[in-house]
């Protein structure tokens, strides 16, 4: 018998806050508090809303529950809360960056007592702590300090980790499409397509996409096809990712410059119908709607984005035969290395990193699957049920503070 979707009650905090500078919005939620703490990133972009954050908020919360395991014994990363951040403002406008300091000058009093935040769509890590300490605040994340054993160690355990690069690119950026990565290879092991037999398209080659692009790409998986806010550029033959990532800029768009002869630009929306297996949406949310759902024929779509897939297209995605693997699976590997790294269960060492993530995000996404099949529902509607067996063990064990 399937169970039934978490029903979400409404969250912990949700505030709107308006710069008196430019008129510009931002929003904060916290949906929960474990521990007396929250996680998720900040966003920024042209149209950001409440309800999206909201939303991002929920999905926060799903990714830390997904994350706990009651019977693993040694393990020092303990579940947080869910929360998000949100401002309605263009990364590139001039102003951006003076919008984000106010912002976080304006949510001091949260950062630094409920919620640990970084970067998420629009914005990198490097800017996010540079916008925080001239705001006045000691770290994104110092409202997790008192739960750690060893401050100064897990403080400079983390800063060790930011500084690790591999092959030109942040450990920070890798983690993530590490994840991602390892979730789609699970699904074709599963299916027995080998990695040399399929193909990928991405929408976006930022830090996410760029990362799931590199690791998909160096698995075998040939990538035919990717988007930026230029276009799109494609290459049945496969494109030189690691070409695409060296010219890329902050926003992950490509210097065209760098294009082979038999690589072609098309518009930005040809990343959605290409022959391909895997579709990895890792850019905007709301990105596959009711319309444009139609062109797809690949056989997974993979959200490495947050919310890419509306609920509606997804219900008629499913019942054409195309498997949504969901974003509170996919790409919660970003949050969980974080705190696997300031916890103290990995070290500032890409080698371990990479193998943590990839033995816990296989071993995420083949529980999702197996419950999936069993409960004959969708992987969201799995990933929802997995999530309503565990928050109740996560109140039971360490409280949750409402």
């Amino acid at each position: 018998m399937t169970t039934p979707p978490v029903s979400p009650p409404a969250p912990l905090i949700s505030l709107t806050w308006t710069d008196h500078v430019t008129g510009r919005q931002g929003h904060l939620v916290v949906d929960r508090l474990v521990r007396g703490v929250s996680s998720g990133g900040l966003r920024m972009r042209a149209g950001c809303t409440l309800d999206e954050v909201a939303g991002l908020a929920r999905g926060m919360t799903m990714k830390e529950a997904l994350h706990f395991d009651a019977d693993r014994t040694g393990a020092r990363y303990i579940p947080l809360g869910g929360a998000k951040g949100g401002i309605d403002c263009d990364p590139r406008d001039p102003a951006a960056y003076g919008i984000l300091v106010r912002y976080l000058r304006a949510m001091r009093p949260y950062v630094e007592s409920v919620w640990t935040t970084g970067e998420d769509l629009g914005l990198t890590q490097d800017l996010v702590d540079r916008a925080a300490a001239e705001a006045g605040l000691v770290s994104t994340v110092q409202a997790v300090y008192p739960l750690l054993d060893d401050e100064a160690g897990a403080r400079r355990r983390l800063a060790d980790a930011f500084a690790v690069e591999v092959d030109g690119i942040g450990l920070d950026e890798l983690a993530g499409g590490c994840g991602v990565a390892e979730c789609a290879l699970a699904a074709l092991d599963g299916a027995g397509v080998p990695h040399s037999d399929a193909r990928v398209s991405i929408q976006g080659l930022g830090t996410m996409g760029g990362a799931t692009a590199r690791f998909l790409s160096r698995a075998g998986l040939r990538v035919v096809a990717v988007a930026d806010v230029k276009g799109a550029i494609a290459n049945p033959a496969g494109l030189d990712v690691e070409a695409l990532l060296a010219a890329r800029d902050a926003y992950g768009t490509v210097d065209r410059g760098v294009l082979r002869g038999t690589d072609l630009e098309l518009p930005a929306d040809a990343w959605l119908d290409q022959d391909v297996d895997v579709l990895v949406p890792a850019a905007v949310s709301y990105a596959v709607d009711l319309t444009n759902q139609a062109r797809i024929t690949a056989r997974w779509v993979v959200e490495a984005a947050n919310m890419p897939v509306l609920p509606e297209a997804e219900a008629l995605l499913t019942a054409r035969g195309i498997t949504v693997l969901p974003d509170v699976v996919v790409n919660s590997g970003t949050n969980a290395w974080w705190w696997w790294t300031l916890f103290g269960d990995i070290g500032a060492d890409a080698d371990e990193a990479f193998a943590h993530i990839r033995h816990s995000m296989s071993a995420l996404i083949e529980l999702v699957l197996a419950r999936a099949a069993a409960d004959g529902c969708t992987p969201r509607a799995a990933a929802h049920a997995v999530v309503a067996d565990r928050l109740p063990l996560i109140a039971e064990r360490f409280g949750w503070f409402r």
